[in-house]
């Protein structure tokens, strides 16, 4: 396993979805995309994904099933397929999600129960163990380095003994995971959980960032909806701007799952991101000049 120190430089991408595949060949500046593991089969890559890689772009497997978070060890049929999805694409790293995903099964009597979510895991120490077990199993059966995804969330688990910063910082020092931060789910935690983007960077040990996620949402009554589907808004712009002022990410990438805009708005959102990348590293260059 590689250490948190090798970081695989990344530049500005975009999750690859099927129903933006043209825009995205025609978009100019994709250093690399993200494309949901779950959706792809190793042996019959959609022809658009096939072109990219074929032009020299990287693609890194995004997993959302493992459910790293529950009580169960990780499914070995489903690292397996992981694993297989990551050789089929030459990826550098493979990323899937601090959180939940299914309850039940034999072992508790109850029918197994699929969330169909990514569920928060509790920041309790208890918790750390068994996500720290589940990530080391990971680690063994990958080809490449993990890094693992912060969540969204709508609500606090009752007696919660860590910060979102603190939880991360456990893991990585418990296990040399890499760290994927999703700014926008810092700025969902913000609204929903009243707590600080800032603080939680602060406590983040940065040196693990494997790359970065940005993502639209909404607000409605006081809630922030994590929906990916939406415009990147200006407070998430912020929280990367927070990132960046504290660390050059390997790589940032702008996340769309439903209503595909235009081509065109992509592109604007890309620039908006990128202009942040600019701002901040013009400022670290004349910081050490």
């Amino acid at each position: 396993m590689e250490g948190t120190g090798t970081r695989v430089r990344l530049g500005t991408g975009i999750g690859w979805r099927s129903e933006i595949a043209d825009g995205i060949e025609a978009l100019p500046g994709i250093d690399w995309v993200e494309v949901v593991a779950e959706n792809i089969c190793p042996g019959h890559l959609p022809d658009a994904l096939q072109r990219l890689r074929e032009r020299g772009t990287t693609v890194v497997p995004h997993g959302v099933s493992l459910g790293l978070g529950g009580a169960e060890l990780p499914d070995p049929e489903r690292l397996k397929a992981l694993a297989e999805r990551a050789e089929a694409l030459q990826a550098p790293l493979v990323t899937e999600h601090i959180a939940f995903v299914r309850a039940g099964g034999p072992q508790t009597g109850t029918p197994r129960m699929e969330a169909g979510h990514l569920l928060p895991v509790p920041r309790t120490w208890d918790a750390l163990h068994v996500l720290c077990e589940n990530v080391r199993i990971a680690q063994e059966a990958l080809p490449v380095p993990l890094a693992v995804e912060n969540i969204a969330a709508l609500v606090n688990w009752p007696d919660e003994e860590l910060t979102e910063g603190q939880f991360l910082a456990e893991l990585v020092e418990r296990t040399g995971v890499r760290l994927l931060i999703d700014v926008a789910n810092l700025h969902t935690n913000h609204v929903n959980r009243g707590e600080d983007p800032a603080t939680a960077l602060d406590e983040l040990p940065l040196e693990a960032l494997a790359y970065v996620h940005v993502a639209g949402g909404f607000e409605r009554d006081g809630v922030w909806h994590d929906s990916h589907g939406h415009a990147v808004t200006q407070p998430v712009l912020d929280v990367l701007a927070q990132l960046c002022a504290r660390t050059a990410p390997p790589g940032v990438l702008l996340e769309r799952d439903e209503n595909f805009p235009a081509v065109g708005e992509l592109e604007g959102e890309l620039g908006s991101i990128r202009a942040v990348l600019e701002r901040h590293g013009s400022q670290r260059a004349v910081a050490h000049g």
